[in-house]
């Protein structure tokens, strides 16, 4: 059977669709697509078009109408004709086995969708075993009800007739069984195998945990590429690989961090991104444990995003599924630098609208909304970064000493 690899990224060219449906306007679709750009640049693929299509819903059959998947067609034709091949299509949302078989048949080309794309990316950025067991898990997941797409000898019967007259293949004669039975049951003692070793390596990391002493564990959550791991390297003076890339870090990360007279267990977990796979969130429980048994959560917003307020979102709903709604929790709106806004002329009454909004007003609002529960900084420049230790060092003592009330390495706050 076809098996997984680690996945090398090659210049190859994509197309990218979206759909603008009553729940989705084009405003929010273009801003998916941003998104889906960045994920197809990060997994290497140079996007050359885009295509859009006003709905009330993705078609059952083809995802687009039939219209606009002629007119995906005649595109990917043309380009050809002038000898610039097109290796791939790539859906905002995720698609049915149906949808990808019927679109395969009309287009030609390589078709992937939202999850795949993802699944490929932490394919190439999974270093450790642990990683690479977690993303070879969601692959089997999400391959398993669309067997059917990826072979087409799956429909054969491996059985024959049952005599010696029949046509079956010497030993496997009988009532059969087909190649996509096979694969099947194949792939779900993998799924199986995998389950154990991750439960293995997550008792493993349970008493790892067990045994980094009495010390306040803080956690870095966020959408992916706010600037965790630039953080991390801040306060921890580490050298945690950070990038300009979605999902550069996958596997947990703890450093042990002293400020004034305090150490803690600072962790920089994964990133978390809109339409996140469910298979992804189930495989990687085992990374996700770091923040499910953090005593604080620092959630740090890129605010020179366009979109940063759906992102904390985002980041607030995945905490909820994964059961961290109740842990203290701060935010830090990272990236303070690269913020612009533009400034409304004295005359223009028009309402104004996120670009006319300054970094002052955002402060104000902010602040006010957390009760001074947050901060803004920037992590490159090193802008506020002294009072961010010194709000973080307050929540963490007050922590410890509700939770270690007779430790003995506390010493007195050194002014």
């Amino acid at each position: 059977m076809k098996e997984f690899v680690i996945s090398e990224a090659k210049a190859e060219t994509a197309i990218l669709v979206g759909l603008i449906t009553p729940n989705q306007n084009e405003e929010k679709t273009k801003e998916y697509l941003d998104e889906l750009e960045f994920l197809a640049d990060t997994a290497g693929a140079v996007t050359v078009k885009r295509f859009t299509q006003r709905v009330n819903g993705p078609s059952q059959v083809t995802y687009v109408g039939k219209g606009k998947l002629e007119e995906i067609k005649q595109y990917i034709k043309d380009e050809e004709d002038n000898e610039r091949e097109i290796g791939m299509v790539i859906f905002d949302d995720e698609l049915t086995a149906k949808q990808i078989r019927n679109i395969e048949g009309e287009l030609g080309v390589k078709i992937l969708d939202r999850t795949s794309l993802i699944l490929d990316i932490f394919a190439m950025r999974a270093q450790t075993a642990n990683a690479k067991t977690q993303v070879e898990l969601a692959q089997y997941r999400y391959m398993l009800p669309r067997l059917q797409r990826l072979w087409t000898h799956l429909e054969r019967q491996g059985g024959g007739s049952g005599s010696g007259g029949g046509k079956g293949s010497v030993g496997l004669r009988g009532p059969g069984e087909t190649q996509l039975e096979m694969d099947r049951r194949i792939i779900l003692q993998r799924i199986t195998l995998l389950k154990k070793r991750l439960e293995e390596i997550d008792r493993q990391q349970s008493t790892q945990r067990k045994n980094r002493g009495r010390l306040i564990r803080v956690a870095l959550v966020g959408y992916t590429n706010v600037g965790k791991s630039t953080t991390m390297n801040l306060l921890s003076k580490s050298e945690v690989f950070a990038e300009n890339k979605l999902f550069a870090t996958l596997d947990t990360t703890v450093r042990k961090v002293v400020v004034k007279n305090l150490p803690f267990l600072l962790a920089d977990t994964v990133g978390f991104i809109r339409k996140l796979p469910t298979d992804l969130v189930d495989s990687f429980k085992s990374t996700l444990d770091e923040t499910r048994e953090a005593d604080l959560l620092v959630h740090v917003v890129d605010i020179s995003h366009p979109d940063f307020e759906e992102q904390i979102n985002v980041v607030e709903q995945t905490l909820k599924d994964i059961g961290c709604t109740d842990k203290p929790s701060m935010i830090v709106f990272n990236k303070i630098d690269n913020y612009t806004w533009v400034e409304k002329e004295e005359d223009d009454l028009t309402p104004s609208t996120k670009e006319n909004i300054s970094l002052d007003e955002l402060k104000k609002t902010w602040m006010a909304r957390m009760h001074d529960n947050c901060i803004f900084i920037s992590a490159k420049t090193k802008e506020n970064v002294d009072e961010f230790r010194d709000i973080l060092y307050k929540k963490v003592r007050e922590l410890h000493v509700q939770k270690y009330p007779y430790n003995d390495f506390l010493y007195p706050e050194v002014e």
